[in-house]
Protein backbone atom coordinates (compact mmCIF):
# COMPACT_ATOMS: atom_id res chain seq x y z
CA UNK A 1 0.00 0.00 0.00
CA UNK A 2 1.51 3.14 -0.96
CA UNK A 3 1.54 6.21 1.33
CA UNK A 4 -0.89 9.55 0.28
CA UNK A 5 1.09 11.86 -1.50
CA UNK A 6 0.31 14.86 0.88
CA UNK A 7 2.35 12.39 3.65
CA UNK A 8 5.36 12.18 2.34
CA UNK A 9 8.86 13.83 2.84
CA UNK A 10 8.15 16.89 0.31
CA UNK A 11 11.75 17.20 -0.32
CA UNK A 12 11.80 13.59 -1.57
CA UNK A 13 9.24 14.12 -3.72
CA UNK A 14 11.01 17.12 -5.67
CA UNK A 15 14.04 15.01 -5.63
CA UNK A 16 12.02 11.83 -7.80
CA UNK A 17 10.20 14.56 -9.60
CA UNK A 18 13.20 16.53 -11.01
CA UNK A 19 14.89 12.62 -11.81
CA UNK A 20 11.67 12.08 -14.36
CA UNK A 21 11.99 16.19 -15.91
CA UNK A 22 15.77 15.28 -16.63
CA UNK A 23 15.18 11.82 -17.70
CA UNK A 24 11.81 12.53 -20.42
CA UNK A 25 14.22 15.89 -21.37
CA UNK A 26 17.26 13.36 -22.43
CA UNK A 27 14.91 11.53 -24.19
CA UNK A 28 13.71 14.30 -26.32
CA UNK A 29 10.09 13.49 -24.74
CA UNK A 30 9.83 17.44 -24.07
CA UNK A 31 11.41 20.53 -25.13
CA UNK A 32 14.11 22.83 -23.68
CA UNK A 33 11.70 25.37 -23.43
CA UNK A 34 8.89 23.09 -21.49
CA UNK A 35 11.97 21.17 -19.10
CA UNK A 36 13.67 24.51 -17.96
CA UNK A 37 9.71 26.16 -16.94
CA UNK A 38 8.30 23.20 -15.09
CA UNK A 39 11.61 22.66 -13.10
CA UNK A 40 11.62 26.27 -12.24
CA UNK A 41 7.94 25.14 -10.58
CA UNK A 42 9.14 22.13 -9.14
CA UNK A 43 12.05 24.11 -7.46
CA UNK A 44 9.74 26.80 -5.90
CA UNK A 45 6.90 25.14 -5.37
CA UNK A 46 5.72 24.31 -2.08
CA UNK A 47 2.86 21.61 -2.30
CA UNK A 48 3.19 17.74 -3.34
CA UNK A 49 0.54 18.61 -6.30
CA UNK A 50 2.04 21.49 -7.39
CA UNK A 51 5.42 19.38 -8.14
CA UNK A 52 3.94 16.27 -9.21
CA UNK A 53 1.99 18.23 -11.74
CA UNK A 54 4.77 18.85 -13.26
CA UNK A 55 5.37 15.26 -14.25
CA UNK A 56 1.74 14.32 -14.80
CA UNK A 57 1.61 13.67 -18.43
CA UNK A 58 5.28 11.96 -18.60
CA UNK A 59 4.94 8.26 -18.57
CA UNK A 60 8.91 7.52 -18.88
CA UNK A 61 10.45 6.66 -15.94
CA UNK A 62 13.48 6.45 -14.77
CA UNK A 63 16.12 3.32 -14.98
CA UNK A 64 19.10 1.93 -13.56
CA UNK A 65 21.38 3.27 -16.35
CA UNK A 66 19.71 6.57 -15.10
CA UNK A 67 20.65 6.31 -11.41
CA UNK A 68 24.20 5.31 -12.28
CA UNK A 69 24.55 8.34 -13.97
CA UNK A 70 23.49 10.47 -11.14
CA UNK A 71 25.19 8.88 -8.90
CA UNK A 72 28.41 9.50 -11.01
CA UNK A 73 27.86 12.99 -11.51
CA UNK A 74 26.86 14.24 -8.52
CA UNK A 75 29.11 12.10 -5.86
CA UNK A 76 32.28 13.25 -4.73
CA UNK A 77 35.31 13.32 -7.02
CA UNK A 78 38.39 11.12 -6.15
CA UNK A 79 41.87 11.37 -7.81
CA UNK A 80 43.69 8.45 -8.80
CA UNK A 81 47.27 9.94 -7.22
CA UNK A 82 48.98 7.69 -4.86
CA UNK A 83 51.60 10.60 -3.59
CA UNK A 84 50.28 12.22 -0.07
CA UNK A 85 48.95 15.71 -0.54
CA UNK A 86 50.43 18.11 1.96
CA UNK A 87 48.62 19.57 4.79
CA UNK A 88 47.19 22.82 3.88
CA UNK A 89 46.50 26.08 6.11
CA UNK A 90 43.42 28.61 5.58
CA UNK A 91 43.98 31.72 7.71
CA UNK A 92 41.21 35.05 7.73
CA UNK A 93 42.28 37.57 9.64
CA UNK A 94 39.61 40.30 10.15
CA UNK A 95 38.99 39.00 6.70
CA UNK A 96 36.93 36.67 4.61
CA UNK A 97 38.60 33.83 2.62
CA UNK A 98 37.03 30.97 0.89
CA UNK A 99 38.12 27.60 -1.25
CA UNK A 100 35.89 26.71 -3.43
CA UNK A 101 35.42 25.12 -7.00
CA UNK A 102 38.01 21.79 -8.42
CA UNK A 103 40.46 22.41 -5.12
CA UNK A 104 42.43 19.36 -3.84
CA UNK A 105 41.23 18.09 -0.43
CA UNK A 106 44.28 17.60 1.91
CA UNK A 107 44.36 15.03 4.79
CA UNK A 108 44.65 17.49 7.38
CA UNK A 109 43.35 21.15 6.86
CA UNK A 110 43.69 23.76 9.48
CA UNK A 111 41.76 26.94 9.59
CA UNK A 112 41.84 29.94 11.30
CA UNK A 113 39.61 32.73 11.70
CA UNK A 114 40.09 35.68 14.13
CA UNK A 115 37.22 38.73 13.38
CA UNK A 116 36.90 37.07 9.82
CA UNK A 117 35.37 34.45 8.13
CA UNK A 118 36.08 31.67 6.15
CA UNK A 119 34.10 29.27 3.65
CA UNK A 120 35.03 25.71 2.71
CA UNK A 121 33.19 24.82 -0.56
CA UNK A 122 33.55 21.04 -1.20
CA UNK A 123 31.00 20.74 -3.97
CA UNK A 124 33.70 20.05 -6.26
CA UNK A 125 36.19 19.75 -4.73
CA UNK A 126 38.95 16.19 -5.55
CA UNK A 127 39.13 13.42 -2.35
CA UNK A 128 42.52 11.82 -2.37
CA UNK A 129 41.75 10.45 0.66
CA UNK A 130 38.41 9.16 2.52
CA UNK A 131 39.03 10.47 6.10
CA UNK A 132 39.41 13.77 6.60
CA UNK A 133 40.90 16.26 9.33
CA UNK A 134 40.05 19.84 10.26
CA UNK A 135 41.47 21.46 12.44
CA UNK A 136 39.88 25.36 13.36
CA UNK A 137 40.58 28.16 15.75
CA UNK A 138 37.83 30.61 15.29
CA UNK A 139 37.73 33.43 17.50
CA UNK A 140 35.17 36.17 16.88
CA UNK A 141 34.97 34.74 13.26
CA UNK A 142 33.03 32.32 11.67
CA UNK A 143 33.95 29.00 9.93
CA UNK A 144 31.35 27.71 7.17
CA UNK A 145 31.43 24.23 5.44
CA UNK A 146 29.05 23.77 2.30
CA UNK A 147 29.22 20.13 1.60
CA UNK A 148 27.35 17.50 -1.04
CA UNK A 149 24.80 15.35 0.85
CA UNK A 150 26.83 12.03 0.36
CA UNK A 151 29.78 13.06 2.57
CA UNK A 152 29.99 12.66 6.50
CA UNK A 153 30.91 15.50 8.63
CA UNK A 154 31.53 14.75 12.64
CA UNK A 155 32.37 17.54 15.19
CA UNK A 156 34.50 16.88 18.09
CA UNK A 157 34.82 21.18 18.95
CA UNK A 158 35.21 22.67 22.17
CA UNK A 159 32.60 26.32 22.22
CA UNK A 160 32.95 29.00 24.78
CA UNK A 161 30.02 31.63 23.92
CA UNK A 162 30.25 30.67 20.15
CA UNK A 163 27.78 27.64 18.34
CA UNK A 164 28.46 24.56 16.27
CA UNK A 165 25.56 24.29 14.03
CA UNK A 166 25.70 20.86 11.53
CA UNK A 167 22.74 20.47 9.44
CA UNK A 168 24.39 17.09 7.91
CA UNK A 169 22.15 14.30 8.27
CA UNK A 170 23.38 12.00 10.74
CA UNK A 171 23.13 8.47 9.03
CA UNK A 172 26.61 7.30 8.03
CA UNK A 173 27.96 5.82 4.63
CA UNK A 174 30.77 4.06 5.45
CA UNK A 175 31.75 4.56 1.37
CA UNK A 176 31.68 8.37 1.48
CA UNK A 177 34.58 10.80 2.56
CA UNK A 178 34.47 11.52 6.36
CA UNK A 179 35.38 14.71 7.56
CA UNK A 180 36.27 14.76 11.10
CA UNK A 181 35.90 18.81 12.54
CA UNK A 182 37.83 19.57 15.77
CA UNK A 183 39.42 22.80 17.53
CA UNK A 184 38.23 25.90 19.46
CA UNK A 185 35.21 28.10 18.98
CA UNK A 186 34.58 31.06 20.91
CA UNK A 187 32.59 33.99 20.38
CA UNK A 188 32.38 33.00 17.18
CA UNK A 189 30.50 30.30 15.10
CA UNK A 190 30.87 27.13 13.13
CA UNK A 191 28.59 26.18 10.68
CA UNK A 192 27.87 22.81 8.50
CA UNK A 193 25.32 22.86 5.73
CA UNK A 194 24.35 20.72 2.94
CA UNK A 195 24.91 22.04 -0.34
CA UNK A 196 21.88 22.23 -1.89
CA UNK A 197 21.97 20.99 -5.92
CA UNK A 198 20.81 24.16 -7.93
CA UNK A 199 18.91 24.48 -10.68
CA UNK A 200 21.82 25.51 -13.07
CA UNK A 201 23.60 22.21 -12.04
CA UNK A 202 20.27 20.14 -12.84
CA UNK A 203 20.42 21.71 -16.29
CA UNK A 204 23.51 21.12 -16.79
CA UNK A 205 23.30 17.23 -15.91
CA UNK A 206 19.82 16.97 -18.39
CA UNK A 207 22.21 18.66 -21.37
CA UNK A 208 24.91 16.41 -20.75
CA UNK A 209 22.84 13.23 -20.90
CA UNK A 210 20.85 14.77 -24.27
CA UNK A 211 23.99 15.78 -25.91
CA UNK A 212 25.66 11.94 -25.37
CA UNK A 213 22.90 10.22 -26.40
CA UNK A 214 23.05 7.65 -23.43
CA UNK A 215 19.65 7.01 -23.98
CA UNK A 216 19.25 7.06 -27.46
CA UNK A 217 18.92 3.27 -28.15
CA UNK A 218 16.07 3.08 -25.92
CA UNK A 219 13.61 6.23 -27.63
Amino acid sequence: MSVKLDDRPIEKVREETVDKLIYNYSHGVISNAAFERRLDIVMEATTHQEIVEQISDLDMEVDSEYVKSKSYRFSPRYTAEQEESQDETILAFMGGNDRSGAWIVPKKLNVATVMGGAVLDFTDAIFKHKDIRITVFCLMGGVELQVPKNVNVVTRTLCIMGGVENKIASTIDMDAPTITIDGFVGMGGLEIKVRELKRDAFIKFAQELKKTGLFSSKD
